[in-house]
This record gives structure tokens, C-alpha cells and sequence, in this order.
């Protein structure tokens, strides 16, 4: 079994509990009123040179720990202190040491877009990830049926939720631009192997009309990796392991906005 079908079967046992409370937790997604555009975010800054997306990611069945010690409010303190777009939380307790609060707690400290993002595979997901206080919410190509991907969306867009739509390769491309998802994701990592390759990016971008905001996604490290993938026709990145690891974060997330290297 690869580690996407092992993530996806231990995630069906693991939100049992939350499809129990899927009535109440759609009174509580409806009873929002505030949220912020992940979209219109990431346009803004791409007009600048990149959108970027700073992950809080603790641990990662690739990486391993990463950062078991940070607390992902003052992490995401310094996100919004070095301009980023927005700011991603990783929710997944079991693979990616994450919590549902933490989210929720970073929220309310930054003034930026929040993402959760998770292996979502229910519509009782993506209304907790509203009552959380989520802005937007990824939803994987490859852990989807295209009919569950299209129901997802529209679920996310009743509970004014933006969606990331992540892809990996053409397939994948193809299926997500026959739905209505406005942001893009490129995964250079994939799912199933856990390898990395940023021409991932180069090969699937050209798919995208020019009508959706390309985020590309994972093994980007350094200013020079954001000027390739920006040359490609990305608009944004989502920057995790990076940003935890980086000893002084401003400088890192400035290179990287910028999409040139230094």
C-alpha cells in the first residue's frame, strides 16, 4: 500500500467522529460571518513577484519532525511579520503532528488568510473547518472520485470557504480544470512515493489558463527555486519545511516573494 492510500484509510476511521456531528457542525459553519480571500490575496502579491503560502508544519511523514517545538501562533506571527500571503496550518494529527486548535488559535492572531490544510474526504471536514475558523481549505485530486471532488467544492463555496485544488500530475491537472476551482496547487512531491521534483511545475503549468492563480507546492527552499517555478508561470508557493527550518524567517520569505534569487 502507498502512503496516500495508507493516510486516506486511517483518516475514514479517524473522522468518524466528526461526520457524527455533521448537522451541528454545519449550524456552526453557517453562523460565521467574517472571512478573508486566499484568492485574492495571492493575486495581489503575485502582481509584486510571488504569492506566498507559509506553512505551519511541525512533522511530516517525509521529513520526520520537523519543528515539534514550535508553537504555530508566534511561527504565524512571524509569517505575517515578513509580508506572506497567507498562512497554512497543517490539521493532521497522526502523520503531520497537527491540531484542529491550532488553527483556530492562529486565526485569531494573524490578520492573514488561514488554510487548513488536511486529508479532507468529507463534507463534515470542510464545515468544521469553517466553524474553526479556516478561510480556505485543500482538497487533494488524488484522494478524491471526481464527483466527491466536485461535491467538496461546492460545499466549500456554500460555506464561503476558498479551495486549493492539488494536483501531481496531468491527470490530476485535467480533472481539477474541469471543476470550478479558482487556485491551483502543483504538488512537486508526490503522494504516493514521497519524491521530489520541481519540474513537476514546469510540465503541468502550461495546462492552467490564465484565469486561475498556480500555486506551486513543496521542495522549494531557496530564492533561486522560486525564480525557476515563477518562470514556469506559477503566481504563488506554499513554503513549509523551509520557513520552519529557516534561522532568520523574514529574510527567507522575503527571498522568496521576490521569485529571485539572490
Amino acid at each position: 500500500m502507498d502512503k496516500l492510500r495508507e493516510i486516506i484509510a486511517h483518516k475514514k476511521q479517524e473522522i468518524a467522529p466528526v461526520v457524527a456531528r455533521a448537522s451541528a457542525l454545519r449550524d456552526e459553519a453557517s453562523a460565521r460571518s467574517e472571512f478573508r480571500s486566499l484568492e485574492a490575496a495571492l493575486r495581489r502579491d503575485a502582481e509584486m513577484g510571488l504569492g506566498l503560502i507559509a506553512e505551519v508544519k511541525k512533522a511530516s511523514p517525509s521529513a520526520g519532525a520537523i519543528a515539534t517545538d514550535v508553537d504555530p501562533v508566534a511561527q504565524a506571527k512571524r509569517y505575517a511579520e515578513a509580508g506572506a500571503s497567507a498562512v497554512s496550518v497543517l490539521t493532521d494529527r497522526q502523520f503531520f503532528n497537527g491540531r484542529l486548535d491550532h488553527l483556530t488559535r492562529v486565526r485569531k492572531a494573524v490578520p492573514l488568510p488561514v488554510l487548513r490544510k488536511d486529508f479532507i474526504i468529507h463534507e463534515a471536514q470542510i464545515h468544521e473547518a469553517a466553524a474553526a475558523g479556516a478561510d480556505a481549505v485543500l482538497l487533494i485530486v488524488a484522494a478524491l472520485e471526481q464527483e466527491e471532488l466536485l461535491d467538496l467544492i461546492k460545499t466549500a463555496n456554500e460555506s464561503h470557504l476558498d479551495v486549493l485544488v492539488e494536483v501531481h500530475d496531468e491527470a490530476e491537472m485535467r480533472r481539477a480544470l474541469a471543476t470550478e476551482a479558482r487556485i491551483i496547487g502543483i504538488n512537486n512531491r508526490s503522494l504516493h512515493t514521497f519524491e521530489v521534483d520541481l519540474e513537476t511545475t514546469k510540465r503541468l503549468t502550461p495546462m492552467v489558463d490564465g484565469g486561475r492563480v498556480v500555486v506551486s507546492e513543496s521542495g522549494i527552499k531557496t530564492p533561486a527555486d522560486a525564480e525557476l517555478v515563477k518562470g514556469w508561470g506559477a503566481k504563488a508557493l506554499l513554503v513549509g519545511e523551509a520557513l520552519m527550518r529557516a534561522p532568520n524567517v523574514e529574510e527567507l520569505a522575503a527571498g522568496l516573494m521576490c521569485g529571485v534569487a539572490g
